[in-house]
């Protein structure tokens, strides 16, 4: 990519009492995205390997673009407003008609679950992580506290 963003990888999915807190981060700065209780759940299974008797909701767009001989190049959470963040997927399609790029507009937590699913990677914007509060020395505190 560019400047004006950055790669991020998980570094930490935990339960909240809403859901599930994902931290995502670099060695520059870490953040949380707050998402509902099956996009947790989705997230730790993708990372974790667990293998499905049948295709969930991210599966199954897994396959179709794979079926439509489509790929995503990245996934960019773009911005965020008051807590609420937002996400595109750029996906890149080369068949005998052609290639294209298209751009979507998406939530990222779908975004995150189809980016480790099909591994890709995930960037941020600068805005984004200019933006956020650094939870590096939380996250740490948590993981420090679970390994006693």
């Amino acid at each position: 990519m560019n400047q004006d963003s950055a790669v991020v990888t998980i570094k930490g999915v935990m339960p909240t009492s809403n859901g599930c807190a994902i931290f995502l981060g670099n060695e520059e700065k870490t953040f949380v995205i707050y998402v509902d209780p099956a996009i947790g759940n989705a997230v730790n299974m993708t990372l974790n390997k667990v293998k499905k008797e049948r295709p969930l909701t991210h599966d199954l767009i897994g396959l179709i673009l794979k079926g439509l001989e489509t790929k995503i190049e990245r996934v960019l959470i773009n911005d965020v407003d008051e807590g609420t963040f937002f996400a595109r997927i750029i996906l890149h399609m080369e068949n005998e008609l052609g290639k294209k790029i298209i751009e979507l507009d998406a939530r990222p937590s779908d975004s995150i679950v189809l980016a480790l699913q099909l591994d890709q990677p995930i960037y941020v914007s600068r805005k984004v992580l200019d933006n956020v509060e650094d939870m590096t020395e939380i996250l740490e505190r948590i993981l420090r506290k679970q390994d006693s």
